[in-house]
C-alpha cells in the first residue's frame, strides 16, 4: 500500500521549504537523498532568495522550478539564471561551492517562486569525481504526449525516453500533466518510486492523494490514475543497498570524509565563487 512521507518546514535564505527527504521512515528513494518543496512564495521588492555561498560533496543537486527564477553561481565559474522547466544539475563530487540568489531585475520588483530541489547521492565509487555542472533548457528535454497525458523527462530514463542530463545511477525524474481519468503506468516496476502531486487529485490502488503529499509506492502499486486533471512529479531509481551519511551539505560513505569536509570549509580550503566571494554560510 502506498504511504505518505511527512515533511518538516525549514527556512533557507529567506524562503520557507517543506523537506521530505531524508525521512525517519525512508532515508532515500532510489538515489534521491534530499527533497525540498520551495514555496509557493511571494516576495515584495527588495526581498527574495539569498542563499549565500556554501559547499557540497558526494552528491548532485537538481533544481527544477514551476514559477519564478533563481540565479546560480558556482566555483567552476558558472553564472546562469534558472527558469521554469529548465534543469540545473550540479555534481559536487570531491567538492564544489555555489550560491542561489536572484538577478537585480527580479529582486527589484515584486516576484514569486515555486519549485523543487533534490540531492541525488553518488554511488560510493564515484563520490570523488571532479565537480561538474550542466544546464539544459526545457525545449531540449524529451517529451511524451498521448491521450490526455503530457510528460517531460527531466533526468534519467523512462518510457523509452532518455534525458540528456548525465546521471550516475539508474533513476528517473518526470513532470506529468494529465486530464481526468488518465492512467499512468509506473515506469519501472523494479525501481523505488514516489509521486508528488503539484495540483489536482491522484489515486493509487483506490486511495486518493492531493497536492503536497509525498507518496511512496510499494511493490504492488503499478499505476497512477487522475481523479481530476492535474500535475505531479514522479521520481525514483534503483535502491541503494548502502545508504551514505548526510550531514549539513555533505554526503559521504564515511564519517571521516564528513569531518574532513567540515574542516576544509572552516579553514577555507574549498574553491571560491568568481564574483560572489564576499560572504558565506558558516558551518
Amino acid at each position: 500500500m502506498a504511504k505518505i512521507l511527512s515533511s518538516v518546514e525549514h527556512d533557507i535564505g529567506g524562503l520557507f521549504v517543506k523537506r521530505v527527504l531524508p525521512n525517519q521512515e525512508k532515508r532515500m528513494v532510489g538515489p534521491f537523498i534530499f527533497f525540498d518543496q520551495m514555496g509557493p512564495g511571494e516576495f515584495p521588492a527588495g526581498q527574495g532568495i539569498n542563499v549565500r555561498p556554501h559547499p557540497h560533496i558526494g552528491l548532485s543537486t537538481l533544481t527544477y522550478l514551476f514559477d519564478g527564477s533563481i540565479l546560480h553561481r558556482d566555483s567552476l565559474g558558472n553564472h546562469i539564471e534558472i527558469h521554469p522547466g529548465d534543469v540545473n544539475w550540479m555534481t559536487a563530487g570531491k567538492g564544489i561551492v555555489h550560491s542561489e540568489r536572484e538577478t537585480f531585475e527580479v529582486r527589484a520588483n515584486k516576484h514569486s517562486i515555486s519549485g523543487l530541489q533534490c540531492w541525488i547521492a553518488l554511488p560510493e565509487h564515484m563520490t570523488e569525481l571532479e565537480p561538474a555542472f550542466v544546464h539544459v533548457k526545457k525545449e531540449h528535454l524529451p517529451h511524451y504526449i498521448k491521450e490526455g497525458v503530457m510528460m517531460r523527462l527531466i533526468v534519467g530514463e523512462a518510457y523509452g525516453l532518455s534525458s540528456p542530463v548525465k546521471s550516475y545511477s539508474p533513476m528517473f525524474y518526470l513532470d506529468v500533466a494529465a486530464s481526468k481519468d488518465s492512467m499512468i503506468e509506473r515506469p519501472h516496476t523494479n525501481q523505488e518510486t514516489a509521486v508528488f502531486p503539484i495540483c489536482g487529485q491522484i489515486a493509487i490502488n483506490g486511495e486518493t492523494f492531493g497536492p503536497g503529499e509525498f507518496v511512496l509506492l510499494d511493490d504492488n502499486d503499478e499505476e497512477i490514475s487522475m481523479v481530476e486533471e492535474g500535475r505531479f512529479i514522479m521520481l525514483g531509481g534503483d535502491k541503494f543497498e548502502k545508504v551514505p551519511y548526510i550531514h549539513w551539505n555533505f554526503v559521504a560513505y564515511s564519517k571521516e570524509r564528513i569531518e574532513q569536509a567540515k574542516d576544509d570549509w572552516r579553514k577555507g580550503r574549498f574553491p571560491k565563487i568568481p564574483g560572489d566571494a564576499e560572504e558565506l554560510i558558516p558551518f
